[in-house]
């Protein structure tokens, strides 16, 4: 059973940043082998949208227009963890943040591409 759990959540003023964590645990053979990992978000009363994927390899990355120059997405296959350091934080940033893994070697943008998700980590920026 594939495990994603995310950390690094929490209130920040507007222009400050936040690092969140995504650590991945239960991951079979087969699925080590190689997954795209992304970040999506959600705020309220809006629909889940794509902030950041990342393939197998790192230098496959992937950005949504609004973050893309302030948040930036990496990953340790190693230690089965997805970071995402988000910079110049604005309070349209305010979202439940989600980590998600994809069976694939790229992300996608599209959430129904991901096959596992995190329980979410609330991130929330005041102007």
């Amino acid at each position: 059973q594939v495990q994603l759990v995310e950390s690094g959540g929490g209130l920040v003023q507007a222009g400050g940043s936040l690092r969140l964590s995504c650590a991945a645990s239960g991951l079979t053979l087969s699925t080590l082998s190689s997954y795209a990992m992304g970040w999506f978000r959600q705020a309220p009363g809006k629909e889940r949208e794509f902030v950041s994927g990342i393939g197998w390899s790192d230098d496959r990355t992937d950005y949504a227009d609004a973050v893309k120059g302030r948040f930036t997405i990496s990953r340790d296959n190693a230690k089965n963890m997805l970071c995402l350091q988000m910079n110049s934080l604005k309070s349209e940033d305010t979202a439940v943040y989600y980590c998600a893994l994809r069976r694939s070697m790229w992300s996608s943008r599209q959430s129904y591409d991901y096959h596992y998700w995190g329980q979410g980590t609330q991130v929330t920026v005041s102007s």
